[in-house]
């Protein structure tokens, strides 16, 4: 089992094939462009349900990003990735993944027969309703105009005009300027075709041009990263994602694939990845997020060589570590709480005895044994609990005790949810305070809404750590176990 990094791990998929009623046969994962058709003298080729089941591959064409679909060495991870891997495995067949430059690029595609389905957070337009179809909506986006914090804030579209705009053409944010465009006459704007949002995120908060347009999925990944881009206006509002088809024979393949998007919204599965992925985008506020960044310069030097020690001792990325310790501590090796507990990593007495550590103030023994302890939680964990779900009960356990996390699975169970999901154990934890519960619980009340705080916060750090590390220096420091499942078969 691998823990290098919390975000990228193929156990996830367990989850989808477990929810897809336990199917025993194995996902296979393919990354190549393949022709579809069909050579004979038939007038009409089968629909492409049947072509699907027939060559027992789907072809699924996407973009290349956050919110879609993205690749760390052999490891494929992203929402609608991890959706077009549920209905691939309930049709028993072989995922093919075909990724395209931009968004202009998808109908094209779809017609030239590269793929039966385009899943990649499209929102469905008038125009190109009229090129493909479209099927169950299961997102709602808005569409956002971003500016830096300092810069001038336009307080209406005419404030607008004369200042420069730049969009990606991996996007069909075009489309809505050119609505917006028959209303202001002089609203303008340049297209990149090299670049997707996160870069152009980036020349805004560099001041290289004054706005860019995201939608709020994509905004919500970076916000933390760049604590000064702020939202000046939406130029659209509930933007419904959806698959889209080529229009002749897709609509049997249209119906299952809606089918399955009801089921997975019915049995919450499209809530479960939207946790994943969205699920502590807004745990941190500016000054939060400003401080971090200031303090990983100022202060983490003085410690990353402790943290890097422990995550190879305890085979655990060192950056989680950081992101723990951050949370403890703001990386403070002589802090003390208002209940006794110290060190960066803010051990209790009970647990140095425990650990054998004399000194809790000493940086680098509350260190590892911080990182010893967080492993002794993660191992406790039942084992049908995968990644990225069985860190964040390990956190919860770090913060509010092994006993006291159990509490809330009998608290979720009652309430007949699964378990096993901490996006449903998140929603039980502050239960733990309530009179209408606690006392019916094992370990009585607790502070449950701090252990959720808790578990939000340490995944944004480390969000941000690992963007502004290098990350393939810091690969060679990680190595096998809990926190990433990329050599998992």
């Amino acid at each position: 089992m691998a823990r290098k990094t919390i975000k990228k791990e193929r156990e996830y998929l367990a989850i989808i094939s477990d929810w897809l009623n336990g199917r025993d046969r194995p996902l296979r994962l393919l990354s190549y462009p393949i022709i579809l058709g069909f050579v004979g003298t038939c007038s009409s080729p089968p629909n492409l349900l049947d072509q699907v089941l027939e060559r027992g591959e789907l072809h699924v064409i996407t973009l290349d990003s956050p919110t879609t679909f993205y690749q760390d060495d052999d490891v494929m991870v992203g929402p609608e990735y991890d959706l077009v891997a549920g209905l691939a495995e309930s049709l028993d067949v072989t995922l093919v993944i075909k990724t395209v430059d931009k968004f202009a690029d998808i109908q094209p595609a779809l017609e030239s027969g590269q793929g039966h389905l385009a899943a990649a957070g499209l929102t469905p337009s008038v125009s190109s309703r009229e090129k493909m179809n479209f099927g169950y909506p299961y997102a709602n986006v808005d569409t956002h105009l971003i500016y830096k914090r300092g810069t001038i804030k336009p307080q209406s579209m005419q404030q607008l005009m004369g200042r420069e705009i730049e969009i990606t053409t991996e996007s069909d944010h075009q489309e809505t300027l050119i609505t917006l465009k028959q209303n202001y006459p002089d609203l303008t704007w340049s297209m990149n075709t090299q670049v997707g949002v996160n870069e152009l995120l980036n020349k805004v908060n560099r001041e290289e041009v004054d706005f860019t347009i995201a939608d709020s999925n994509e905004f919500a990944l970076q916000r933390h990263t760049q604590p000064e881009l702020r939202i000046a206006m939406n130029l659209k509002k509930n933007s419904e994602l959806a698959w889209a088809y080529r229009q002749d024979n897709s609509r049997r393949l249209m119906e299952h694939a809606d089918n399955y998007l009801i089921e997975a919204e019915r049995e919450g599965l499209l809530a479960q990845i939207n946790e994943r992925y969205y699920g502590h985008a807004e745990s941190l506020d500016y000054v939060d997020t400003r401080t971090f960044i200031e303090h990983i310069s100022s202060r983490l030097p003085d410690f990353r060589e402790m943290f890097e020690e422990a995550g190879i001792k305890q085979d655990i990325d060192w950056r989680l570590l950081a992101a723990i310790g951050y949370q403890e501590s703001h990386w403070q090796p002589r802090a003390i709480s208002r209940t006794g507990v110290r060190g960066i990593m803010m051990l209790t007495r009970v647990t140095a005895k425990e650990l054998n550590i004399d000194n809790r103030l000493d940086p680098l023994n509350s260190i590892q044994g911080g990182a010893e302890y967080f492993v002794k939680q993660w191992e406790r964990l039942p084992e049908d609990i995968p990644e990225p779900d069985r860190s964040w009960f390990a956190l919860a356990a770090y913060n509010v005790g092994f006993g006291h996390l159990k509490d809330a699975w009998q608290i979720t169970q009652w309430q007949g949810n699964d378990p096993t999901q901490w996006a449903n154990v998140s929603k039980s934890l502050p239960l733990l305070a309530n009179k209408l519960w606690y006392p019916y619980l094992s370990h009585g009340y607790a502070r449950g809404w701090e252990p959720v705080i808790y578990v939000n916060n340490i995944r944004s750090y480390y969000d941000i750590l690992t963007s502004i590390v290098d990350v393939e220096s810091e690969s060679k420091m990680a190595l096998n176990k809990p926190l990433n499942l990329s050599d998992a078969p």
